[in-house]
Parts: structure tokens; sequence; C-alpha cells
């Protein structure tokens, strides 16, 4: 079939740069995701930190409150190719044109975007442990008891948001960061074949998620041991369990 030839010929000819393509692709996906998910875990933390009895902390720990639910609404209620214009280019007008290095600049997008939705999901696995460790939960306690049993509750949420920034590390091409979707424009530029270009890029995506999502799935297997545990924060359904 002639379409399966200029497909197979498009790998061949431009296997070094599809191999770029995912090599960032996958570096902004893994960091972006461990970023992410220590500001979710920080922030989740604060969120969810017993009041303090001196006023002047309390004080502090509404305003900081504050703070982060304005990052979480803002990041989660706008699309990461806004975020990345509005970032890139936002650093360049403060800075008289001058713009950030591509792939710190998109290491950072992913991280905040990605942290946003980790604070939520974290929060959910802090407040999915009973009410009463929680509410007796000092630093020691919630670092040694109420953590650990959080982390194993958000581990396939986690997994998730990992395999979720393999996808959308895409929109990063619009700041001309050389991840996987960026690489088949300049193949198509050069060979123009949009169709089979696209459609190699489509494999290999499927490719890179169904495969990361099949190694996450034994990890959290091997972790979770024969006890069933819920899946908590965004794009999941809190009454859902695996097996």
């Amino acid at each position: 079939m002639q379409f399966l030839k200029e497909a197979a010929g498009i790998v061949r000819q431009y296997y070094s740069y599809l191999l770029t393509g995912v090599g960032y692709t996958m570096l902004l996906a893994l960091v972006g995701t461990i970023a992410g998910f220590c500001i979710g875990l920080l922030t989740g933390v604060v969120r969810t930190a017993p009041k303090s009895r001196n006023a002047v902390l309390r004080a502090l720990h509404s305003v900081v409150n504050a703070i982060i639910a304005v990052y979480i609404e803002v990041f989660r209620s706008t699309p990461m190719m806004v975020q990345a214009m509005v970032i890139f280019w936002g650093y360049a007008f403060l800075n008289n044109g001058e713009t950030l290095p591509l792939i710190p600049a998109g290491l950072f997008i992913v991280s905040i975007n990605t942290g946003a939705y980790m604070a939520e999901i974290v929060r959910g696995g802090i407040l999915s442990i009973d009410r009463g460790q929680l509410e007796g939960a000092h630093t020691q306690a919630m670092t040694r008891v109420v953590l650990p049993q959080a982390l194993r509750n958000i581990l396939p949420s986690v997994s998730n948001e990992f395999v979720i920034n393999i996808k959308d590390t895409s929109v990063l091409n619009v700041i001309g960061v050389t991840e996987l979707y960026y690489m088949a424009g300049v193949i198509k530029r050069i060979n123009l074949q949009t169709f089979q270009v696209y459609t190699v890029i489509c494999v290999l995506y499927f490719v890179l998620t169904f495969t990361v999502t099949r190694l996450l799935r034994l990890a959290e297997k091997k972790l979770a041991g024969s006890d069933s545990y819920t899946i908590c924060g965004s794009g999941s359904d809190s009454q859902a369990e695996i097996h």
C-alpha cells in the first residue's frame, strides 16, 4: 500500500527529527510532572494544614491560602496554550523583546500548569484520610502518617497527569519548543506530505502514552499490594476504585 510505504519512508528519512521531538516531549512531560507534583504537594499541605491558635500565623495562613486559590483557579480555568503565549511573550514585553530560552520556558509552563492540578489532587488525597487523623495531625504525624496514605491514594491521578502532559506538551509548539508536534510541522514543510506526517506523529503519541500507561499501572499494582484504593483529583471519578 502506497500510504504505508510513504509513512515508513518518513520514519526512515526523518528519524533524527522524530527522535529529537520524542526526547523533548518526554523531558517536558516528566520534569513538568515531577515539578508540578512538588508544587501541588506543597500547596496541598498548606491548604489542608490545621489552623494555628496564633492570630498572626492564622492570618498569614489565610493570605497564603487565598493566593494559592487564585493561582489554582487561574491556571485550571485557562488553556495551557494561552498560558504559554502570555508567559513567553509577557516576559519579552517586560524585557525589551528578550525572550526566555525555549526549553526552560517550556518546563516552567508545564510545571506551573501541572502544579495547579496537582494541588487539588493532593488536597483531595489528604482530605480522603480519616478526619480524626487530620484534626490531630502535627508536623511529624502529617509527614509520617497522613501523607503516605494520601500519596498512595493519589498515585493513579499523578500517573494520569504524566500521561496527559505527554500529549499536552504539543501546545508548546506555539512558542517554538521543538517537541514532537513541532517536528511534525518541520517535516511537513520539507516533504509536503501532511497526512502521512501527522499519521506517523499520531502513532508515536499513541505508542508513548500506551507504553507509559501500562508501565505506570504495573508500578501502581506493585505499590498497592492487594488492597483497593480511591482515585482522587481532577479528571478522575472520586468514587472509582482500582483493584
